[in-house]
């Protein structure tokens, strides 16, 4: 028998063929420590220095369909570890960074432990035609990367769809805004009728805003007051001020103004404000129900054209004008605004020149002064600076060149008070105002009457034959969408859609002309199609953008329910006209008593 025999050289092979196939558990994990560092290189964008090219690639260009192998950063990979480990450590707790190529979240890991390898889950990578750390190192530290004149000279940059982001820290990110529907042609109807002035605004003959003045009440909202504090609760971080008016105020920690931080934290109300301390507020919301007037820190002085924010570096404009008239704007602030006081540019700017904006803001700055020594003599609780009447207060804020047509009132009073005050801040708009002729009252001419009557029912008809049901509660106003007489042509779907899609616009017009704030719950008929919903969302988005009240609008729950939020101002039109029964104290019905 002839023993078969092998060359020596064959066995090495063999032998180290095995050795790769059958390594040690050592070298396992040595091997699964290397691919999770340089794992972690891929996902920490800026954490590696350029990639050496691997061996025998220099001077080629690489194959775009050849694909990197897990662990494969050319040799460089064992060399960085070190300094990788040290970034990867420092960078934890940073938000979460999207990769260049995939443009995948990647969580930034903690930091990474001997013989604890990390296998995060990642995408297959492809070979790009350049590096990517380079681009990812530029964006981290805050450098611009260099665009290469050609492609021999540097390496391209790396795809700009989905670049590596800075590590900043969380900035609040302001939600975008729906476009506001630029309307022209609105007509101001002010009356008088007894001891209440009445104003309607229109918009093609629709009553889209109500104001009125209730009787033996006039609104504190604006006015500043020098108060003093009563008593202060810690566990309600909020504090009771006396301000002459009769149920105090109530100045939530929010609100307080302090001059400077303690350790880094704003400092509890307890320690800020003490009782019989005299401090100036001014009020943000009116009395309502059991509650006492809102009180703020913050004063503002609001002007035709801009608003004064004393003691402060406020600095914005209004977001409701068009971008090239927010430029301009922001050009001729920048040369009035004064170093000690923060201004804010309203609506009424638009057009505005850099004259009425000084003349404006030295008005402003007269007022404050007169206000900030009037504080400083005299004895709490009294007012400093209490807001003009109803009828100067809205022509202030509302009346522009560029929205409204006209202003028609039947009181020769009025007549001369709105014609005096824009006189003093706006000349040109006086020719604007005019007195009704007419057998017919002003609001009856007009069509307002019925279209008041029509908003303190309960029940709001749709065009289409639907209807709305509104109904206030203590804690929130819930309105209820019905497709009524509507019963459509083509599926269920398509009716459902049309329905609601008609109540949002309406819903929006309700809301701001019965001024309904706080919590809205909007019950709107089911809708299996996502894109309905969406479309739903969105109309009701910009209709209530033309609001100048500030509102937030939430998804459609898992219910079939929309949440709404509005700010709440004054108590509401139903109020005005209205009271509350004293049989059955507002509940609507009456107990017989019999059980």
């Amino acid at each position: 028998m002839v023993a078969r025999t092998r060359p020596a050289g064959a066995q090495r092979r063999r032998r180290s063929r095995g050795g790769r196939s059958k390594a040690t558990p050592s070298a396992k994990s040595a091997a699964a420590e290397t691919v999770a560092v340089e794992d972690v290189i891929l996902a920490e964008p800026g954490a590696a220095d350029e990639v050496a090219p691997a061996e025998g690639d220099e001077g080629q260009a690489p194959k775009p369909r050849r694909r990197r192998r897990r662990g494969g950063r050319g040799r460089s990979g064992r060399t960085r570890t070190a300094g990788v480990l040290a970034e990867a450590s420092s960078e934890v707790g940073a938000p979460p960074e999207e990769t260049a190529e995939t443009g995948e979240a990647v969580e930034v890991p903690e930091p990474i432990r001997a013989k604890e390898p990390i296998r995060p889950r990642r995408a297959p990578r492809t070979r790009q035609r350049g590096s990517t750390a380079r681009t990812a190192k530029a964006s981290l530290t805050g450098e611009a990367a260099v665009e290469p004149e050609t492609a021999e000279e540097t390496e391209p940059e790396a795809p700009q769809t989905r670049t590596a982001r800075r590590v900043r820290s969380p900035r609040r990110r302001r939600e975008p805004t729906a476009p506001v529907k630029r309307v022209a042609d609105k007509v101001m109807l002010v009356t008088e009728i007894g001891e209440r002035d009445q104003i309607a605004v229109l918009e093609d003959r629709t009553l889209v805003e109500h104001y009125i003045t209730r009787a033996g009440a006039r609104s504190m909202v604006g006015n500043i007051y020098l108060g003093k504090v009563q008593n202060v609760l810690p566990g309600m971080e909020a504090a009771f001020v006396d301000i002459g008016r009769g149920r105090n105020a109530v100045l939530y920690a929010g609100e307080v103004s302090y001059d400077e931080d303690v350790d880094g934290q704003t400092p509890r109300i307890e320690n800020v404000l003490k009782g019989g301390q005299n401090i100036m507020a001014q009020v943000t919301k009116d009395p309502m129900g059991g509650k006492g007037a809102r009180l703020t820190q913050e004063i503002s002085l609001p002007g035709r054209f801009l608003v004064l924010v004393p003691r402060s570096q406020v600095f914005g404009i209004s977001r409701r004008l068009p971008d090239k008239e927010r430029a301009r704007l922001k050009d001729i602030l920048k040369k009035v605004r004064p170093a000690e006081h923060g201004v804010i540019v309203r609506t009424a700017a638009e057009g505005a020149d850099a004259d009425d904006l000084k003349a404006d803001l030295e008005r402003l700055l007269v007022e404050w002064e007169k206000i900030a020594k009037s504080a400083k003599r005299g004895k709490a609780p009294r007012v400093l600076y209490e807001e003009p009447e109803l009828t100067v207060r809205v022509v202030r804020d509302l009346f522009t060149a560029g929205e409204f047509r006209e202003i028609i009132t039947d009181s020769v009073p009025l007549f001369d008070q709105m014609v005096a005050y824009l006189k003093s801040v706006a000349p040109d708009l006086v020719p604007k105002v005019h007195m009704h002729e007419g057998p017919l009252p002003l609001l009856e001419t007009h069509h307002v009457t019925e279209q008041i009557h029509k908003a303190l029912e309960r029940k709001v008809w749709l065009p289409s034959g639907g209807y709305l049901v509104l109904d206030r509660t203590e804690a929130m106003t819930v309105i209820d969408v019905n497709t009524g007489k509507h019963v459509g042509k083509a599926n269920l779907e398509e009716t459902v859609t049309k329905t609601n899609l008609e109540a949002a616009e309406e819903i929006a017009r309700q809301l701001r002309l019965r001024d309904i704030g706080g919590i809205i719950i909007i019950d709107f008929i089911d809708m299996l199609l996502e894109r309905n919903k969406d479309k739903v969302i969105q109309t009701l988005t910009n209709a209530m953008a033309q609001d100048k009240t500030r509102s937030q609008i939430f998804d459609i729950g898992p219910l079939g329910l929309l949440e709404v939020t509005r700010k709440r101002v004054s108590a509401g039109l139903l109020e005005s006209f209205s009271e509350t029964c004293p049989t059955c104290e507002g509940r609507g019905i009456l107990l017989t008593h019999k059980l």
